[in-house]
């Protein structure tokens, strides 16, 4: 079981992602956001995941850049994720897209590409475009995000590379189950956005109460059993102390009980759109 902040999970393809990372979203361009990806990489995250939709991939290249001299660490100690937003779906959009996202971030490769959204109709040509980059060996590991077990199914009837990843927004309220365990029988590793609910769960009697016994914060307790159901999760931050705190669940493991009361939090809601009736 995962018992440092740098351990990883090994991908189909033999590559290894890290289980924990900083995630950028809605934090813009600016100061802030590059001390961010700076401050992560100090106190030793080895993974960063950001978005084209963001607008922020500038400045996380510069705290990428910054942050790596300052630790004194290469470039390929860290593994960086992006993703394709749905205007550029399509397969020579899609690999100028990932052009695009490179020269913004400053970077000669990625180790993670994501398509962004299961646009009906544009995700297998956007597929395509991701295995060619794939195989030419610009990019270390092919994804998706927020696709249900329909999308995959479509997606691997004629894809020639089974994904790798399926980022989706993932909660003790959104638990996933069955998206989770056909993910796991398809070897495509889980990863979770928005894993705090957008802080929703903070006040949560349960959790607070979990969080009491093990002396650690509601936070922790939530990213702790992302942890240990074998889910990548990617808090965001900007704050260096909520960093820190947000890393410090390596110390620790949750009882199988209370992992199964917290399961028990299930109530498939949402804070995000659900990808089956996402305004695209």
């Amino acid at each position: 079981m995962m018992k440092h902040l740098q351990d990883t999970t090994t991908l189909h393809n033999g590559v290894k992602m890290p289980w924990f990372g900083i995630g950028v979203f809605k934090v813009e361009e600016g100061p802030e956001l590059v001390n961010a990806v700076k401050t992560a990489i100090k106190h030793g995250y080895r993974s960063v995941d950001t978005a084209a939709i963001y607008e922020n991939e500038e400045g996380v290249g510069k705290g990428i850049k910054e942050g790596l001299m300052e630790a004194g660490i290469s470039r390929e100690a860290l593994f960086v994720t992006s993703k394709v937003w749905n205007a550029d779906l399509g397969y020579e959009s899609t690999i100028a897209a990932y052009e695009k996202n490179l020269k913004k971030l400053e970077l000669e490769y990625l180790d993670l590409y994501l398509i962004h959204w299961p646009v009906e109709g544009k995700y297998k040509e956007a597929w395509r475009a991701l295995e060619t980059l794939y195989k030419e060996g610009r990019v270390k590991a092919i994804g998706v995000s927020n696709f249900h077990i329909h999308h995959l199914e479509d997606l691997m009837k004629d894809a020639e590379i089974k994904p790798m990843v399926n980022q989706v927004e993932y909660h003790p309220r959104l638990t996933q189950k069955e998206l989770q365990a056909f993910c796991h029988e398809n070897s495509i590793q889980l990863e979770a956005w928005s894993p705090l609910m957008q802080g929703q769960l903070l006040d949560n009697d349960i959790l607070i109460e979990i969080a009491n016994k093990y002396h650690k914060s509601t936070a922790q307790i939530i990213l702790r059993w992302d942890l240990q159901n074998g889910v990548v999760t990617i808090p965001k931050s900007t704050k260096e102390h909520r960093i820190i705190e947000n890393a410090n669940v390596f110390d620790f493991a949750i009882s199988k009980e209370e992992m199964e009361i917290i399961h028990g939090l299930n109530q498939n809601l949402r804070v995000g759109p659900d990808p089956d009736h996402f305004d695209f």
